[in-house]
């Protein structure tokens, strides 16, 4: 049997730094970035998304930004599909892959090569779910697939009822769908570590800057090209909280800034939880970041 190919995963909470790390791995390596982010997708979402500024995709290739229109939904089945391509294009040029990004179940989609039940919209079933509170939901979704619910995105009413529809149409677990028996990749997955502290003064300032850079003006000129407010709630929650700015749900911006580092801390938490539940993730220190360059080699040697 001939060895499978190595594609490098970095992994990580928010705001950890895998953009640049993963731009210095591939630099090191002659690789390209496969991005695994589920709104750096969409078009005109630079801001909010923290996407790689056109200067960083000029150091490295970059795939799988930019591929969606905004008002179109971007399913886990199509990014598996287009991740997969775009890895097997890159190992046919003789270079390195590297997936990175923060969408735990975009990145287990391809790392796990999942068998991701093509079940189609139930209009009937969603009807009776977008009846129900966004609570009832969560702890329904609690029961029936406790890891996804750790993980998803709980503010997101689509997400949760398409988690939900799925679960009810199959009978397993969203987050545990089928594995297919013959994996594609060796995979290194790489996360990277701080001090919890330090890695919340790293999303706040982070916030800080995107609002400095403009991510209320992106958020109206999406608002001004058509996307509804009901589909920038959808984007996550940089766009949510924006949008209920606008929308006067707010006292003032310095309220919403101060909340959204808040609900961003406990996304953070989540996303932590679940990540450290794989044991096959190696953990970087922050402070540390040259020895991912010694990890990488002996794993490609």
């Amino acid at each position: 049997m001939s060895e499978l190919a190595k594609l490098v995963v970095v992994a990580g909470p928010t705001a950890s730094g895998k953009s640049s790390l993963g731009i210095a791995l591939a630099q090191s390596f002659h690789g390209e970035i496969v991005s695994a982010d589920s709104r750096q997708v969409y078009r005109g979402l630079d801001i909010g998304a923290a996407k790689v500024t056109p200067e960083e995709r000029a150091l490295v290739p970059h795939h799988l930004l930019d591929v969606a229109d905004p008002t179109e939904t971007y399913t886990v089945a199509r990014f598996q599909r287009e991740a997969i391509q775009a890895i097997d294009a890159i190992l046919a040029r003789g270079h390195q892959p590297l997936l990175v990004g923060g969408s735990p179940h975009y990145i287990q989609a391809v790392v796990d090569h999942l068998d991701i039940p093509p079940i189609p919209p139930q209009p009937a079933l969603r009807a009776q779910l977008e009846a129900r509170p966004l609570d009832n939901l969560l702890a329904e979704l609690e029961q029936l697939d406790p890891v996804c619910a750790a993980t998803i995105d709980r503010q997101n009413p689509r997400r949760v009822i398409r988690a939900l529809e799925v679960c009810l149409v199959t009978g397993q677990p969203f987050s545990e769908q089928r594995r297919i028996a013959a994996p594609l990749y060796t995979c290194l997955l790489l996360a990277i570590d701080w001090p919890r502290p330090e890695l919340y003064a790293r999303i706040d300032g982070r916030v800080d800057e995107r609002m400095q850079q403009g991510m209320v003006a992106e958020t109206r000129q999406l608002l001004a090209e058509g996307i509804s407010h009901e589909r920038l709630e959808a984007f996550g929650l940089e766009y949510r909280f924006i949008s209920r700015l606008l929308r006067g749900e707010f006292a003032s911006e310095a309220e919403m800034v101060q909340r959204l580092k808040f609900a961003i801390h406990d996304f953070t938490r989540r996303q932590l939880t679940w990540l450290r539940k794989d044991p096959r993730i190696v953990w970087l220190d922050g402070h540390e970041l040259a020895a991912a360059h010694a990890v990488v080699e002996g794993f490609l040697q």
